[in-house]
């Protein structure tokens, strides 16, 4: 079922609402809002450029992520409160997307612990991945049906509204909020800095692109289903793995063309009917040759027909905001009937077949495929259009656990040594938090087949925090190290798992709130309910050490129990159903809980309390 946006709200380097998203005046050249940095040179990046939103007010001890975050909520809210006044009382559910979360505040934080400094409860609370969308939540002022935070990098808010789709497409809500955010920080861009990914100027697709330039910024969409649409609408969505590296893209392209594919079929749409492509397209040498290989291979002779859009190179690399930012450019560009010229200058890379615009030009284009990758090598694709399209109803099917691992309490590369597919010499690179979600993986593998239609999800609340807290303060003594920064994308351990297991289905992590390893389970549900996969690898993973420990004591928070955890989840057969109703019940008592469901820990025990409940 095709789903309405009947409101949106954002903010970029561009501006704040439709100038967020501007795809250009007919005729003129893309504008770019990447400029030299005075904070980043401060923080001694050597190539200190990136797309910061200018004027941002903050308040005494606000988080610029969340600050961000909460213009375009109050924006979408503005809209929704004339659009459909009653918004607060429909079944109201919320996707967000993001790779850093609260990570301006975690650097505060870690500069206070080093100095010996007490943390306040307000500062620890921020802190998280999940603190920017706990401020959200509290914003709205609403009771939610369900909500999830994709952790999928740079495809996050892809992610997360391909996640709304799903949740329309089975009834779970009516209306669904999704996007996602990001902010620009020094911790981030010195990582990217370190790998050679940045540069001064991006000029995505040209043949002597030198890189990306990060970017800021925050977008969300309002979606429903029996809606006139104001904005546009999203028709379909398809996810999956390159299962090949962590960082660098499948060269070929394959993993990006089968999202795109998985898309096009969700939508009902021909490749042939595309007309524009809001690419990923960074700027970096691999990625957009990747991506041109993989548009060639999707459109073949159609591809001189189809515009190529990358926004990234007016507004930046917004991270979790990234695929919001250019779907509401998109959906603009088809309104306005443009066909969006690319920021950049230079001969155009051979290897795109498709068109890339030096002055925006009238396009008669009504459907448009957005494409995202990432880190962990997941790839999510959405078909947006101009108009609602078919309409389809989908009955949810049940679902059962197949089976339920042991927990792992301790992993390292020389225990998964033999056991998985990852090349000997990495494993024991491995960081901490992607060896306890490969070994609970591969005590689950093998127990039910693994197709492209099975899901990879881990569930984690703490997330990345103790690698970022290593690599921050070795970052301050000594510069950043390219070989850590990877570990910090909360991602990283879902994309360890499908390299491990060799599987190219879909694969994220998810973190909400503390609660996340029961909401993975919620999540994995859902998405085998409403026919998109038909099992799933669903995993509970913290990673606790000393930074964590003293952050979860000043947010007064019940401290997660450290290891890991997984679970088969298949379609059902006659009688063997997970009680859906159950599974949301145990994820609201643990958010009431801290993330602790009963007398349990949150984590991996709360994880197995909820699974064996459900049954």
């Amino acid at each position: 079922m095709s789903a309405a946006v009947v409101a949106f709200g954002a903010v970029s380097a561009l501006g704040r609402l439709e100038a967020a998203v501007l795809p250009g005046q007919l005729g003129a050249r893309a504008a770019s809002a990447v400029r030299h940095d005075p904070e980043l040179e401060a923080a001694g990046l050597t190539k200190p450029f990136a797309a910061r939103v200018p004027n941002l007010a903050l308040e005494p001890g606000a988080d610029r992520a969340a600050t961000l975050l909460a213009i375009a909520a109050d924006q979408l809210m503005e809209r929704l409160a004339v659009r459909m006044p009653d918004f607060r009382r429909r079944r109201l559910a919320i996707a967000l997307g993001t790779s850093g979360g609260g990570m301006p505040s975690f650097v505060q934080a870690i500069a206070r612990l080093d100095a010996g400094q007490p943390l306040d409860r307000e500062l620890a609370r921020r802190c998280p991945y999940f603190g920017p969308m706990d401020a959200l939540v509290s914003r709205l002022g609403a009771d939610l049906e369900v909500s999830t935070q994709v952790l999928a990098a740079c495809a996050s808010s892809t992610f997360a509204i391909g996640q709304a789709l799903l949740w329309l497409d089975t009834g779970a809500a009516d209306l669904v909020i999704a996007g996602g955010y990001d902010a620009l920080c020094p911790f981030i861009a010195s990582g990217f800095e370190c790998l050679g990914a940045t540069c001064q100027a991006p000029a995505p697709f040209r043949a002597g692109r030198a890189g990306l330039a990060l970017g800021e910024g925050a977008a969300l969409l309002a979606l429903a289903r029996d809606e006139a649409p104001t904005c546009g609408a999203v028709l379909g969505f398809g996810a999956s793995s390159d299962a090949l590296h962590v960082t660098a893209p499948d060269r070929t392209g394959s993993g990006l063309v089968r999202a795109a594919r998985a898309a096009l079929g969700d939508a009902g749409v021909l490749a042939t009917e595309i007309g524009l492509v809001s690419a990923h397209g960074t700027g970096t040498p691999y990625n957009d040759a990747a991506e041109a290989q993989a548009l060639g291979d999707l459109f073949g002779e159609h591809a001189p027909a189809v515009v190529v859009h990358a926004f990234k190179g007016s507004v930046g690399h917004a991270l979790g905001a990234a695929g919001a930012l250019e779907t509401l450019a998109a959906l603009a560009a088809l309104e306005q009937g443009v066909a969006p010229a690319t920021a950049g200058q230079g001969e155009v890379d051979p290897l795109l077949t498709a068109r890339l615009v030096e002055q925006s030009e009238p396009c008669a284009a009504r459907t448009c495929l957005k494409l995202s990758s990432a880190f962990g090598g997941a790839n999510a694709a959405l078909v947006v259009a101009s108009e609602l399209g078919r309409a389809r109803s989908v009955e949810p099917r049940g679902v059962q656990l197949a089976f339920l691992g042991e927990p792992v309490l301790q992993a390292s590369g020389a225990d998964l040594a033999g056991r998985v597919l990852t090349d000997p010499m990495k494993l024991g690179r491995m960081d901490g938090l992607s060896s306890l979600a490969v070994a609970a993986a591969v005590g689950v593998h093998g127990r039910v087949a693994m197709t492209e239609r099975t899901l990879l999800v881990v569930g984690t609340a703490v997330a990345t925090l103790e690698i970022d807290a290593d690599f921050e303060r070795r970052r301050r003594r000594r510069g950043p190290e390219p070989r850590r920064f990877p570990a910090t994308s909360p991602n990283l351990c879902a994309g360890e798992c499908t390299i491990a297991l060799g599987h190219s289905g879909p694969s994220f992590s998810v973190g909400a709130s503390p609660a996340a390893a029961i909401e993975a389970l919620l999540v994995a549900h859902d998405w085998i309910a409403s026919g998109r996969v038909d099992t799933a690898i669903v995993i509970a993973a913290e990673h606790i050490g000393d930074t964590v420990r003293a952050l979860w004591a000043a947010g007064e928070w019940p401290l997660p129990a450290h290891g890991s955890v997984a679970a088969m989840l298949t379609a059902a057969g006659p009688g063997s159903a997970l009680s859906r109703a159950r599974l949301a019940s145990d994820l609201s008592d643990a958010l009431a809980s801290g993330g602790a469901l009963g007398p349990e820990a949150p984590g991996w025990p709360s994880f197995r309390r909820a699974a064996r409940q459900t049954i």
